[in-house]
C-alpha cells in the first residue's frame, strides 16, 4: 500500500501530483529548496521538508536529500514528476534500495531507454520503426564515418546517446562538415552528459513530431491512449500540444498504438511512458521514450477521461491496470498552451513578482498552473508558470476556446509568452492543421 508519497518536484507538476494524491487519499509530503517555501503545492501539502539553497544541483537533484526527507517523513514512495531526476535510472534505483517505491519505471528500463543508442536497438528488436542511421555508436574512423554518412544520404543529424531536450544534436547538410560536427558533438556529449558516445541519423527536412502515450503495469498488460501531436516548437522545445493528431487515420493510430504497447510488454515497461516519432511521408520513425510522465500529459487526459497520475499511482502500489484497450475511448480535440515566465518575442526569461493573476475559465478550459497573486517567480528554474487547456469535440472548437482563454488570461508585474501563443492560434497554417517541427522557428525568423 502507498500511504505516504514524497513529491520530488516543485511547480506546476508538483502540485498536480499533491491533486491526485488527495483524491487518492494519501498523505503528501511536500520538498522543496529555500526559495520554494512559497509555492502552492508546498502550502498544501501534509508535511514539508526544506532539502537546500536554490541551486538545483544542491536541492532538487541532491539524491540523499530527497531520501532522507522520505525516511524522516515515514513516506512509502517518491514521485519524481518530469524533468529533474524523473529519467534518471540511478535515483530510480537508489529509491527503491532504500526500502522505498518509485513511481516510475524500473531503473534498468530507464537505463535501457535513456541511452539512445540501446533504446534504438530495443525498439528495432521490438519492430518499431526507426530512422535509418547508423545502427550504433559512431568510432573513431573517419573513413568509415564519411562512408555511413553517404550511405545514409545527406542530410544526417549528429546526436548525443545520452542527450535530450534538443541537447547534444548537430545539423550536417554536406560531406565537408561532417567530420568537424562528429567532434564538437562528441566533446559537447561529454561535456553535458559526461558520455561522448554518439550516433548517426538521417535528418528528415519536413517532419511533424507525433507521440503516443502508453500505460503499463508489471502483470504484462499495455495499453496506448492515442498521440498527440507536438510539432509547434522552438529550439527543440515544445510550445504547443494537442491531441489527436490532425491527419493520423484510426487505423494508423490502431496500427502504431498496438506497436507502442507491444513494445512496452517485450521490454517489461512499467508505468506511464511516450514514445516519441518524427512522422513523414505518411511513416512513423521512432527517435526516443520518455520514461515520465509528460509536460503534456493533460490533452491525453482530456480526451480519454483518465487520470494518468492516478494511474502511474495505482501502477506503482502493484495494481494491474483496471481498463483494457477496448475500454478505452477517444472522444473531441484537447490543446495545451505553455505558459512562460519569458518575453514573446526575445524569449529572454521574466523572473519577478506576480501582481496579478487572474485564471481563464469557463466551458472547456483547465488551467493547471502554480502560481497566484503576490506569488514571486524564481530565476533559478525554467521559465514554465502554467499549461492552458481548452477542450472541444472538434478542433475548430477547442481552437476558438483556446482563442477566448488566451484573451481572457491576466498575468502583471512580469512579461510572458501569451502573445506568442495568440499569434499561434491566429496563425491560418495551424489552424489548418499539420504544420512541421521547423514551421514555427520559420514563421519567428529563427
Amino acid at each position: 500500500m502507498i500511504d505516504k508519497i514524497v513529491i520530488a518536484n516543485r511547480g506546476e507538476i508538483a502540485l498536480r501530483v499533491l491533486r491526485a494524491c488527495k483524491e487518492l487519499g494519501i498523505k503528501t509530503v511536500a520538498v522543496h529548496s529555500d526559495v520554494d517555501r512559497d509555492l502552492k503545492h508546498v502550502l498544501l501539502a501534509d508535511e514539508t521538508v526544506c532539502i537546500g539553497p536554490a541551486a538545483s544541483a544542491q536541492s532538487y537533484l541532491n539524491v540523499p536529500a530527497l531520501i532522507s526527507a522520505a525516511e524522516i517523513t515515514d513516506a512509502s514512495a517518491i514521485h519524481p514528476g518530469y524533468g529533474f531526476l524523473s529519467e534518471n535510472a540511478d535515483f530510480a534505483e537508489r529509491v527503491e534500495q532504500s526500502g522505498f517505491i518509485f513511481i516510475g519505471p524500473k531503473s534498468e528500463t530507464i537505463r535501457l531507454m535513456g541511452d539512445k543508442v540501446s533504446a534504438i536497438a530495443a525498439m528495432k528488436e521490438a519492430g518499431v520503426p526507426c530512422v535509418p542511421g547508423s545502427d550504433g555508436p559512431l568510432g573513431d574512423d573517419d573513413t568509415t564515418n564519411l562512408r555511413l554518412a553517404k550511405r545514409i544520404g545527406y542530410p544526417i543529424i549528429i546526436k548525443a546517446s545520452g542527450g535530450g531536450g534538443g541537447r547534444g544534436m548537430r545539423e550536417v547538410h554536406s560531406e565537408a562538415h561532417l567530420l568537424n560536427a562528429i567532434a564538437l558533438t562528441r566533446s559537447e556529449s561529454k561535456q553535458l552528459f559526461a558520455n561522448d558516445m554518439i550516433y548517426m541519423e538521417k535528418f528528415l527536412e519536413n517532419p511533424r513530431h507525433i507521440e503516443f502515450q502508453v500505460l503499463a503495469d508489471q502483470h504484462g498488460n499495455a495499453v496506448h491512449l492515442g498521440e498527440r501531436d507536438c510539432s509547434m516548437q522552438r529550439r527543440h522545445q515544445k510550445v504547443v500540444e494537442e491531441a489527436p493528431a490532425p491527419g493520423i487515420t484510426p487505423e494508423l493510430r490502431a496500427k502504431m498504438g498496438k506497436i507502442c504497447a507491444d513494445a512496452c510488454i517485450r521490454i517489461g515497461y512499467r508505468g506511464a511512458g511516450t514514445f516519441e516519432f518524427l512522422f513523414q511521408d505518411n511513416e512513423f520513425y521512432f527517435i526516443e521514450m520518455n520514461t515520465r510522465i509528460q509536460v503534456e500529459h493533460t490533452i491525453t487526459e482530456q480526451i480519454s477521461g483518465i487520470d494518468l497520475v492516478a494511474e502511474q499511482i495505482h501502477i506503482a502500489a502493484g495494481r494491474p491496470l483496471s481498463f483494457s484497450q477496448q475500454d478505452i475511448v477517444l472522444n473531441g480535440h484537447a490543446i495545451e498552451c505553455r505558459i512562460n515566465a519569458e518575453d514573446s518575442k526575445t524569449f529572454m526569461p521574466s523572473p519577478g513578482l506576480i501582481t496579478h493573476y487572474h485564471a481563464p475559465g469557463g466551458a472547456g478550459i483547465r488551467m493547471d498552473s502554480h502560481v497566484y497573486s503576490g506569488y514571486r517567480v524564481p530565476p533559478n528554474y525554467d521559465s514554465m508558470i502554467g499549461k492552458l487547456i481548452a477542450y472541444g469535440q472538434t478542433r475548430e472548437s477547442a481552437i476558438a476556446r483556446m482563442q477566448t482563454a488566451l484573451g481572457e488570461i491576466g498575468i502583471e508585474g512580469i512579461n510572458t509568452n501569451v502573445a506568442l501563443q495568440k499569434a499561434i492560434m491566429d496563425d491560418t497554417h495551424f489552424q489548418t492543421g499539420g504544420t512541421n517541427i521547423h514551421y514555427l522557428e520559420k514563421k519567428l525568423g529563427l
